[in-house]
């Protein structure tokens, strides 16, 4: 019978530390689910800023191709053409 009784403790000792371990585990990976949560966040946030600052490059290249640079005329040329369209498509449009 005492066989059985220690066979029972150490069967006991051993789901015991299952469950702790178990628990561990959870928690590291409801840590890991903030963590991987900031992160999206965090991404979200510089892809934001990246648009934000490619929007703020354009313009300040089309300022300065309007200021007389050199380096960006035919862009400069290309967008006011580009707009004229625009301009001529919605006037087009209001016409009819």
């Amino acid at each position: 019978m005492s066989v059985i009784a220690e066979i029972i403790d150490t069967l006991e000792n051993k789901v015991e530390k299952l469950f702790l371990k178990m628990k561990s585990l959870e928690k590291n990976s409801q840590d890991l689910k903030i963590e991987l949560t900031k992160a999206a966040q965090v991404i979200q946030t510089q892809s934001q800023e990246i648009e934000a600052l490619k929007t703020q490059c354009e313009t300040q290249k089309m300022a300065n191709a309007l200021l007389g640079s050199d380096e960006n005329k035919r862009d400069t040329k290309l967008k006011i053409n580009s707009l004229i369209r625009e301009i001529d498509y919605c006037i087009a449009q209001l016409s009819d």
